[in-house]
Formats: structure tokens, sequence, C-alpha cells
């Protein structure tokens, strides 16, 4: 199983087991991280799972798309690294990926 790093907004990290073909909000979710609200459930209507992928993780999460992208506008806590965790998939290929939960708009 591939590793996720989750830093919360008060800045303390946990490395939890995740499992492959979840997205990463279900993995959040699915390991007790509560400040996720993740209120659509993943069907990308709103931006409550958003989070900071790290730096160094970008290249293989990729970019938001289009729709992605138009939710991410409406929080004052975007950023370049910004993505909805519900849109990235893990995989075995992301065993290590770091992500910070954004602050609450």
């Amino acid at each position: 199983m591939p590793k996720l790093t989750v830093v919360t907004r008060e800045g303390q990290e946990s490395t939890v087991e995740a499992e492959s073909g979840l997205t990463v909000m279900e993995n959040i979710r699915d390991n007790d991280f509560d400040e996720l609200l993740a209120l659509c459930g993943g069907s990308l209507s709103c931006a409550t799972c958003h989070v900071h992928v790290d730096e160094a993780w970008m290249a293989k999460v990729g970019a938001p798309n289009d729709d992605e992208d138009d939710l991410l506008e409406s929080s004052d806590y975007k950023m370049a690294n910004s993505r909805l965790s519900c849109q990235i998939e893990m995989t075995d290929e992301l065993d290590g990926l770091k992500v910070r939960i954004a602050p609450e708009d």
C-alpha cells in the first residue's frame, strides 16, 4: 500500500497507509481527518476537499483540469499547488505523496 502524508491545518503531520484506486480525499476521510469536509463526496461540485500538494509532487500529480480550477478560484487560499483531493487518484506511483489541508474558506 502506498503511503500518504497529511498535514493538518494546525501543522500536525501524519503518514497513513493509503488504498490505491481511491482518491486522496477518500483516503484522508477514511483515516479520520475530520477537518477535510468533502461535502459533495467527490462529485466535483464544491471545494471543501482543497489541499496544497507538496511542491516535490506537483509534476506527478499534475495540474487541475478546467472544472477543478474553476472551483478552486472560489477559494481565498488558492495557490499554484492547489488541488481538490477528490480529483487525485491514489496510485502506487504516488507512494509518499504529501498534502496539506488548505485553510477553510
